[in-house]
């Protein structure tokens, strides 16, 4: 019986300090597969939809544009 309980608490700690390892460790990964062309005709469609104002219509097509070219 006491076997079991160091075996369990031994499973316990080398699973838990196996899955803190598996974190992430803050890594800021930015992957896209979204085209300009994609960005603008979303953001189109939040402004006809009433979503954003034109003001943050306009400043993010500047933004997009400026960031792609």
């Amino acid at each position: 019986m006491n076997f079991l309980r160091v075996f369990t608490v031994f499973i316990f700690l080398t699973l838990g300090a196996g899955f803190i390892g598996c974190g992430g460790g803050g890594t800021d990964i930015k992957a896209s597969n979204t085209t300009v062309g994609q960005e603008l005709m979303d953001l189109e469609k939040a402004y006809k939809d009433g979503i954003i104002t034109e003001k943050e219509y306009n400043n993010t097509k500047s933004k997009i544009l400026k960031r792609k070219y």
